[in-house]
């Protein structure tokens, strides 16, 4: 007997059906490295999709990919929920008469609104009635209220026109002090800072819960990735006797990894958008004015809202296919 006879085959030991799935991958028996086929045998020759694992991954993905789009497009509505409410405070003032010490309330009403209209940059000025003030006195005071037996403070409400900047605040608080000494001028900037604080943390803590997503869906296609190489290592094996290159053999796996992650993205992604529409929808038919109204209607996204959710379901794929690359890469120096 020659020498070559004693020479380790690779193929001993080999599963039954090996060389059938290696015809797969290498047709006419030449090596990868002259070419290899790229239309899908060979992914579905080393890694089956129809498996517990790919389906696990695939579930795992389109949790991941629904949080994300869920976490995306909770940011989204609240930015422009808070844009909105802050738009409108910036395009009101109020000034407030306080009653007391002799003062003609209805004459330093008076005097301040035809201030404000004097003051250029401002659209209009009005004072509410007593009516008014009584309604926005019931939620505290009760309904029936009589404003004109309390020392209740008397407001006009003053909007900037759109071109009006802060000079326009400036020189009406100024005009205020120096003509009507009763009055109190507060222009929102407060409760402004406060939406404008409280978006910034929505968004901060939006993408931390992003950042952990990602790090989830990373760890769990590295681990799928590792388990997928280790079943196929004697296919890896043999791919490598016959001459095949680890990029072809990486390739193979993104290809498979790629259409989980897209599988995964579609479902997660798609359902996070479905979630957002009927949050849209449902306040048609519940009515409008009730506290369901209001909360469903802030999550109402725009057009970048449900950009943003196709974007990282595109995204999470894209991530699953070049971790299981890299991972495969990794995993193919301890095997070659």
């Amino acid at each position: 007997m020659s020498e070559a006879h004693h020479i380790s085959d690779p193929l001993s030991g080999a599963r039954p059906g090996l060389w059938a799935r290696l015809r797969a991958l290498l047709p006419g028996g030449r090596a990868a490295e002259a070419g290899g086929s790229r239309h899908g045998r060979g992914a579905r020759a080393i890694v089956p999709s129809a498996t517990v694992t790919g389906g696990a991954l695939v579930a795992v993905v389109a949790i991941m990919t629904f949080l994300a789009g869920i976490t995306i497009g909770s940011v989204a509505a609240v930015r422009s929920v808070a844009s909105e409410w802050t738009a409108d405070i910036a395009r009101e003032t109020t000034i407030q008469i306080k009653p007391g010490g002799g003062l003609d309330v209805e004459a330093a009403l008076a005097k301040a609104v035809g201030v404000a209209k004097a003051t250029p940059g401002i659209a209009e000025a009005r004072a509410l009635d007593t009516k008014e003030t009584a309604r926005l006195l019931e939620p505290w005071l009760g309904s029936g209220l009589d404003v004109s037996s309390l020392p209740v403070p008397r407001l006009v409400v003053v909007t900037l026109a759109p071109d009006a900047g802060p000079d326009t605040v400036e020189a009406l608080r100024a005009a205020l002090a120096e003509q009507v000494p009763s009055a109190s001028f507060d222009d929102h900037r407060q409760w402004t800072q406060r939406l404008s604080s409280t978006a910034r943390a929505v968004v901060a803590i939006g993408l931390a819960v992003l950042a952990l997503v990602a790090a989830a869906t990373v760890l769990c296609v590295v681990f799928a990735t590792r388990a997928a190489v280790d079943a196929a290592r004697s296919i890896v094996e043999v791919l490598h006797f016959v001459g095949a290159r680890d990029g072809f053999i990486a390739a193979e796996f993104q290809h498979h990894f790629l259409a989980v992650g897209l599988k995964g993205g579609v479902l997660g992604g798609g359902t996070a958008m479905a979630v957002f529409f009927l949050a849209s929808t449902l306040p048609h038919w519940i009515g409008s004015g009730t506290p369901a109204d209001t909360l469903l209607g802030a999550m109402t996204l725009d057009l970048r809202g449900y950009g943003g959710i196709l974007g990282a379901s595109v995204l999470v794929a894209l991530v699953t296919a070049v971790t299981s690359r890299i991972t495969v890469y990794r995993t193919l120096r301890g095997i070659s």
